[in-house]
C-alpha cells in the first residue's frame, strides 16, 4: 500500500524502527541510516540471537542498510542529500541533535517543502522535560499507565512487554501515513512531534476521566475484582483467562460448567462473594489448560488460554493465521519474525540487513556517486569497506 514512498530512517533501539519496520511491511523502501563505525546500537544491546542483538532482529525487516560517518562533513552531505530525496524522515535522537547534525526538519523542508519529518522520542520537543533521558518504565510511570499495572500488594510492577516504545512506533507509522495522505492530496509536508508519553496518556483517557469525577478506583474495581475477569490456574500449574463480562458469556460459562447457580452473579465482585471466588479457582484446577482451552473453543464464553512464550508460536491461532513466520539470516540460520500486516506475502519479506550492506548500491542509485567516488569515501572512513 506504500509503494513507491521512500524513507530515510535515522532512529535507533525500537521505537523508530518499530515504526518504520511497519512502513517497510506496508511496501514503502526504507533506508535505515547506520552509524559507521558501529551500526545501531540495538544490534548489540541485549540478548542475542546468532550473534545479533534480538532488538535489532524483531524490528528491521525489509530494509536496507546505509552506513555514514556523521562526524565528518561528507557524511552528514551524503545523509542530506538521501534524506532530501525521501518522502519521509524518521529520526529518534534527543531534541536539538538533528538541528546539530544539519538534517532537522527546517533545514530538509527548505529544500523539500513537501517533507514528512517525524521525530520520535520519550517527552518531545517541548515542556520542562524534552531534554531530560528516559526509556520504557520511565514512559509508563510519568504517563500514569504504570500505576494501573500493580501487584497482588499493589506495588507498580514493571511489564515484561515495552509497552511504551511499541505504542509510540505504532502511532508513529499511523501520523506518518496520515501525514502522507494530505502530502498527496495537497503538497503539503509536516513535522510530527511523536511522544511516548502523550500516547500512553491517551491511553489512560478514561482512567483520568473517572478520576477527575472522583472515582480514582472504579475501573480497578470493574476489571480486575469481577469474578468473572481473572487469571485462573489450570490442574497442570498453568494458566487461563475468562472474560466473560457480557450477561450472556457469563450465562455460557455457567451453565458449561453446571453451575447455573452462579447465573445471578453477572457482574459480580470478589471482594462481595469471596466463596464463589474460592470454588471457582477449585473448579478451574479440575481440569488441564487444554481441557479449559477446548471449552472455550466450543462454548462462546470468552476463555483462553494464557500462552506462553516457548510454545507461542505453535499455538493455534498463531499458526492458523501465520502470526509467526522465519527468514533467513546469516549463512546457515533463520530469524523468527513476527507479522500484524498482511497485505505483503510472506515470500517478499527481506531479513534484517547487516550494518551498512546497501551503502554502495543506495549512494550510486540515489545520488550517482561513482565508484570512484565510492572508494574515496570508504578511504576517508566516511562510508565502510565493499562487502564481499
Amino acid at each position: 500500500m506504500l509503494t513507491g514512498i521512500t524513507v530515510v530512517d535515522f532512529s535507533r533501539h525500537l521505537p523508530g524502527p518499530y515504526c518504520t519496520m511497519r512502513l517497510a511491511d506496508l511496501g514503502a523502501e526504507v533506508i535505515k541510516v547506520e552509524a559507521h563505525p558501529g551500526g545501531d546500537p540495538g544490534r548489540s544491546l541485549g540478548p542475542r540471537v546468532k550473534e545479533t542483538g534480538a532488538l535489532f532482529l524483531s524490528s528491521n525487516r525489509n530494509k536496507r542498510s546505509v552506513a555514514l560517518n556523521l562526524h565528518t562533513e561528507a557524511g552528514r552531505a551524503l545523509a542530506f542529500d538521501l534524506a532530501s530525496r525521501a518522502d519521509v524522515v524518521v529520526e529518534s535522537f534527543r531534541p536539538g541533535v538533528m538541528r546539530h547534525l544539519g538534517l532537522d526538519y527546517d533545514s530538509l523542508s527548505a529544500v523539500h517543502p513537501s517533507l514528512v519529518y517525524c521525530s520520535v522520542t520519550g517527552y518531545g520537543q517541548t515542556g520542562d522535560m524534552h531534554q531530560l533521558g528516559g526509556h520504557d518504565l520511565n514512559y509508563q510511570a510519568i504517563s500514569g499507565l504504570l500505576s494501573a499495572i500493580r501487584d497482588s500488594e499493589g506495588r507498580p510492577v514493571p511489564p515484561e512487554v515495552p509497552i511504551a516504545d511499541y505504542a509510540v512506533g505504532l502511532y508513529a507509522a499511523e501520523q506518518i501515513c496520515a501525514a502522507l495522505v494530505r502530502q498527496y492530496r495537497h503538497g503539503q509536508g509536516a513535522y510530527l512531534d511523536v511522544a511516548a508519553v502523550d500516547v500512553l496518556s491517551s491511553w489512560m483517557g478514561l482512567h483520568a476521566l473517572l478520576a477527575h469525577d472522583g472515582q480514582a478506583m472504579a475501573m480497578g474495581q470493574f476489571l480486575k475484582g469481577m469474578l468473572a475477569y481473572q487469571v485462573y490456574e489450570s490442574a497442570d500449574g498453568k494458566y487461563v483467562t475468562l472474560a466473560a463480562l457480557e450477561e450472556k458469556f457469563w450465562h455460557n460459562f455457567c451453565r458449561a460448567v453446571g453451575r447455573e447457580d452462579w447465573e445471578t452473579l453477572h457482574g459480580a465482585l470478589i471482594a462481595d462473594h469471596p466463596d464463589v471466588y474460592e470454588e471457582m479457582k477449585a473448579l478451574f484446577l479440575s481440569r488441564t489448560q487444554a481441557e479449559w482451552s477446548e471449552l472455550g473453543s466450543e462454548v462462546d464464553c470468552c476463555l483462553t488460554a494464557v500462552e506462553e512464550m516457548d510454545t507461542w508460536s505453535g499455538s493455534a491461532y498463531v499458526a492458523s493465521r501465520e502470526v509467526a513466520f522465519t527468514l533467513p539470516y546469516g549463512t546457515d540460520g533463520e530469524t523468527l519474525q513476527v507479522r500484524v500486516e498482511r497485505s505483503r506475502p510472506l515470500d517478499g519479506m527481506t531479513p534484517p540487513p547487516r550494518c551498512g550492506e546497501d551503502t554502495r548500491d543506495v549512494l550510486k542509485t540515489k545520488l550517482n556517486l561513482t565508484d570512484d567516488e565510492l572508494t574515496r569515501l570508504e578511504q576517508e572512513g566516511v562510508i565502510p569497506q565493499r562487502m564481499l
